[in-house]
């Protein structure tokens, strides 16, 4: 009977990340697939000691190599891409709230959402060199177990200028702070609340968990260099090491389940094609745990009004391809200092029979602007590579 408690505890813990695992393959991104039927599998995992042994097994591996967020419109918060592409924007402090709602139509709804915030700033009057401060603060609840994540990782990063005929940056970023995971018990249900084949909540439960709550720190670092090409052409490319701590995740204290190392490369190119139109590509590359995942694609801006730097209103239309999941197309509206963007996932992998193509919506929204101080870079004659 122990041995059928813990099994059964690993599985409700396991089941309440089932969004990592798109059909067995693990992967980068935390949002994949619908949550198993959590009661049917309480139910019947006893009888079937054997499989469910089998099926922990598994899934742990892939528990601890699956676990960050993820946003569909990720060029909105660039700090979960590399913590070194914090200051490619138009002014000096950037702030930008994402919501994520996802799966509703076939299991409770996975909710994610974010705020990201940055401060650029000259490090003195006659130097091209910039300093970013910030933080990148997350929330996410997903499954019936309520399970959740808050993070909260203040960033450093220095933008060393490398050329003094252009706007050529070498940055380098850091992240780390705070995680603090947790479950809510009350939400579950186990196989000895089925009595005489019908479940009641008010039926008691033998299981017990001695903790649902754990805490620990993380970090990333990286590298990027930004510049320009001609006269209007601006591109830029990363690397990022996210979890180089490796910290503990396990709620059982004496499971030694480690967060997997991360590895990302990162792209952007922003080309003019006339006076009032750009071509934005944006693309990243993960590498987690003997995992791989690749997203990117393109947004086509259209500038309404051009006055000065924080007079204009642009509105862009595009599409995002997330490899082997779900195809994103967007829409955008930069209006003044704020900029809106929605899109929706639609599911192309193989949980789209079960999805009907149906992946979840997302909402962005952002703010910039310059700031009147000595060190703005709206005084400076170079500055990291903006991206609209």
């Amino acid at each position: 009977m122990e041995l059928g408690n813990c099994i059964m505890k690993y599985i409700v813990l396991l089941i309440g990340r089932g969004r990592n695992y798109n059909n067995g393959r693990g992967t980068t991104d935390d949002r994949k697939g619908p949550a198993l039927d959590v009661p049917v599998v309480q139910r019947y995992a006893g009888r079937f000691q054997p499989f469910a042994i089998g099926l922990v097994c598994c899934t742990i591996v892939q528990q601890a190599a699956a676990q960050d967020i993820n946003f569909s419109q990720f060029y909105e918060l660039p700090l979960l891409r590399n913590p070194a592409l914090a200051g490619n924007y138009k002014g000096d402090v950037r702030a930008t709230s994402a919501f994520r709602s996802q799966w509703g139509s076939v299991s409770t709804p996975y909710q994610t959402v974010a705020l990201g915030t940055e401060v650029k700033f000259g490090v003195a009057e006659f130097s091209n060199d910039y300093i970013s401060i910030g933080a990148q603060i997350t929330n996410d609840i997903a499954g019936d177990s309520r399970l959740g994540r808050t993070q909260f990782l203040p960033l450093l990063a220095y933008h060393k200028s490398v050329n003094e005929d252009r706007d050529a940056y070498l940055t380098a970023g850091f992240l780390g702070g705070m995680v603090q995971q947790r479950f809510d018990p009350t939400k579950l249900s186990f196989d000895d609340q089925f009595v005489n084949g019908a479940y009641s909540p008010t039926n008691p439960t033998r299981q017990t968990f001695s903790n649902t709550n754990v805490t620990y720190w993380d970090a990333a670092a990286g590298l990027s260099y930004s510049s320009v090409l001609g006269y209007d052409t601006r591109y830029y490319v990363g690397a990022s090491y996210f979890h180089f701590t490796q910290p503990k995740v396990a709620f059982a204290r004496t499971s030694d389940i480690r967060l997997n190392k991360k590895y990302v490369l990162n792209a952007g190119l922003s080309v003019a094609t006339s006076e009032f139109d750009r071509l934005i590509l944006y693309a990243d590359y993960f590498m987690q745990g003997g995992n791989r995942q690749g997203q990117g694609g393109a947004l086509f801006k259209h500038d309404l009004l051009q006055e000065d730097e924080d007079q204009s209103m642009g509105f862009s239309v595009g599409a995002f391809y997330r490899w082997n999941d779900a195809v994103v197309p967007v829409v955008k509206l930069d209006l003044y200092k704020l900029a809106i963007g929605l899109t929706y996932d639609v599911n192309v992998s193989k949980l789209r029979t079960a999805s009907q193509f149906r992946g979840g919506f997302e909402l962005t929204v952002s703010y910039k602007s310059f700031l009147n101080i000595r060190n703005s870079s709206a005084a400076k004659v170079r500055c990291p590579a903006d991206f609209y």
